[in-house]
């Protein structure tokens, strides 16, 4: 019982201790996010990469339109749907 006693007061300690070192190095770790985060040039290559991604998730919008614009145009639009909606594909399996 003794032991348990210990254990769990050095625990107790340990936790206040930990807790009070942890929450300065966050303070720090927080203060040095924000200090790269407000650099100009940090800025810049953050605001050219989003441009980028916008570029090319474009791209990609329009290439997928294309395709599937030329496959419609290939197939037709009630090649592949019935009446009810049905829809079977390559592999003899549909959604129905």
């Amino acid at each position: 019982m003794r032991y348990k006693l210990i254990f769990v007061a050095g625990l107790a300690l340990g936790f206040v201790v930990g807790t009070r070192a942890g929450r300065e190095q966050y303070e720090r770790m927080k203060k040095s996010a924000r200090r790269v985060a407000q650099n100009p040039a940090v800025r810049n290559v953050a605001e050219s990469a989003a441009q980028s991604g916008k570029q090319a998730a474009g791209k990609a919008a329009r290439a997928v339109g294309e395709q599937a614009r030329r496959l419609t145009a290939l197939r037709g639009p009630d090649d592949q749907y019935g009446a009810q909606g049905s829809y079977d594909d390559d592999w003899g399996a549909s959604n129905t």
